[in-house]
């Protein structure tokens, strides 16, 4: 008897934990499904956050009226999180491909709310159940509160370094609906002489496991076929890594690269991008030697670069090592960058660039800074003045630098806002936009240590594109794209440089982007 008692408390407590670690990854699932397919990162995060904790407020309250036959409603509540849970971002992406405009964001957010809520129903009857078979109730609190707060932990950090990565977004879903499953059918077993329709539960729970199974095995392809539904051209590779969702498709010839949903270039106008961001500084700068590379994981800024014969080392540094795995394996990638990670005078390192550059003692003579946009607070840091001061820290003082800044049409007051933060540091700067037809207008941003005088730049490499004559137009800007930025009350617009401390280009970024 005493040893059955044990039993039970002592998978109790498991249980609390395990369906811990389960709720905390279906928050953090939905949090990287809404910032995915939604945009906008810290804004989807802090909304799947706000309501699963609303959610499980809701139901922790709702369970004050559950005071019978706590196992079986445990039981049905965790049916409830399995199917639920389960088939969430396969539904996700199905309401994205197929739903009207607007829908798939309501349907994220009621699906995080629902799982928040039955989340909130489990614990309170946990430990009423504890107490119930002879637990003390301070003890069976304490200790089920002790195993949901550390299986959160764990959750987090088995989605973020393991499940995500390994498993992807659809898979992931239902390999953890599928241990919600488990618990629900070992309190079944364990409780089986407390619980009447045994079979008409057994059969449930048996019913939904095999829903689960099909999804772990079919799920994700047909999951594939919804999301091709979101790009122009045919998926033809498909991959989460730790930092982002990697996705490339090809057409006709045309290979394109997306990060998180958002086109990092097209090979088939990608050489109009990134001859402007490379050839111009090298240009510029008095030496060659020594070039940094911050981003430009795909290897195309490197493969300019290293068309200088008097370049000794290369410098890559790029936070996603899957990003820079792909530029050195993938064989469109390959034809694209010809090999230029896979070069003796590149060196490839996996880091945050803010914290390389902290941590640096070295100069470099031209610095590239080919970052995705300041879409979020991670990539924000990388566009403030205490960042572009460091950039300024490492060029050496006859050194250039370019700087990737959107497009000044679409976003005219984040790219001048990006403009004025690099002057702030003071470097002098320059200032250049090129028409890229996959992406439309783009604006770079360069800055020395000394004045830039655009029209004594001549290209020293072989370009497609570029030639000194267009490169000197390039610093010309239209009326609706020029610094002097109208209101609509017909005042000038006064900008100020963006900081760690305020982070206004977050909010500058999101206001010209919705649209598009």
């Amino acid at each position: 008897m005493a040893a059955n008692f044990q039993n039970k408390t002592r998978f109790i407590y498991w249980a609390s934990g395990i369906v811990s670690i389960c709720g905390i990854i279906f928050e953090v699932l939905f949090g990287a499904l809404g910032s995915y397919i939604l945009g906008d990162g810290v804004k989807q995060y802090t909304l799947t956050i706000s309501l699963f904790l609303t959610g499980m407020g809701i139901g922790a309250s709702i369970s004050e009226k559950v005071m019978k036959r706590l196992v079986i409603t445990f039981v049905w509540i965790e049916f409830m999180v399995a199917l639920v849970g389960g088939f969430s971002s396969f539904m996700m992406f199905g309401m994205t491909a197929f739903a009207p405009e607007g829908t798939d964001a309501l349907f994220l957010y009621l699906l995080t709310f629902t799982v928040g809520g039955l989340t909130g129903l489990e614990l309170p009857i946990l430990i009423r159940k504890a107490n119930e078979i002879g637990e003390e109730l301070n003890r069976s609190t304490a200790r089920v509160l002790f195993s949901d707060y550390a299986g959160g932990l764990i959750g987090g950090l088995l989605f973020a370094f393991y499940l995500r990565p390994q498993m992807g977004m659809v898979k992931s879903a239902f390999f953890v609906a599928c241990i919600n499953l488990a618990i629900a059918i070992g309190v079944l077993y364990l409780f089986r002489k407390e619980i009447n329709r045994l079979r008409f539960h057994t059969a449930a729970g048996v019913l939904i496991g095999l829903l689960l199974i099909g999804g772990l095995f079919f799920g994700e392809e047909m999951a594939f076929s919804f999301e091709q539904k979101l790009y122009k051209d045919p998926i033809i590779l498909k991959e989460d890594s730790a930092y982002q969702h990697i996705v490339m498709t090809k057409e006709e010839g045309d290979t394109r690269l997306y990060l998180d949903g958002s086109l990092q270039f097209s090979s088939s106008d990608e050489e109009r991008y990134h001859e402007t961001l490379v050839h111009p500084p090298m240009a510029e700068a008095s030496k060659r030697e020594h070039i940094l590379i911050l981003g430009g994981g795909d290897g195309l800024a490197a493969r300019e670069v290293l068309q200088y014969p008097e370049v000794k080392d290369i410098t890559l540094v790029d936070l996603d090592p899957a990003m820079t795995k792909l530029a050195k394996t993938n064989y469109h990638l390959l034809q694209m960058n010809k090999g230029s990670l896979l070069n003796d005078k590149v060196t490839v390192l996996n880091k945050d660039a803010f914290q390389f550059l902290k941590q640096s003692e070295s100069f470099y003579d031209v610095i590239l800074v080919d970052l995705p946009d300041p879409n979020n607070e991670s990539l924000n840091k990388l566009y403030t003045k205490e960042f572009y001061s460091l950039v300024r820290n490492h060029l050496d003082p006859g050194g250039a630098a370019m700087i990737q800044a959107t497009s000044p049409v679409f976003a005219t007051k984040v790219y001048w806002t990006i403009s004025d933060t690099i002057e702030a540091t003071g470097l002098y700067t320059e200032n250049f936009h090129v028409d890229i037809p996959s992406f439309g207008n783009w604006g770079f941003v360069m800055a020395s240590r000394e004045p830039i005088d655009a029209g004594s730049i001549h290209l020293k490499a072989d370009t497609n594109y570029l030639t000194d004559e267009l490169l000197n137009s390039m610093t010309v800007f239209g009326k609706d794209e020029d610094r002097e930025i109208i209101s609509k009350e017909g005042k000038k617009v006064s900008l100020k440089p963006n900081t760690l401390i305020d982070p206004h280009l977050i909010q500058l970024y999101e206001s010209a982007w919705q649209h598009y």
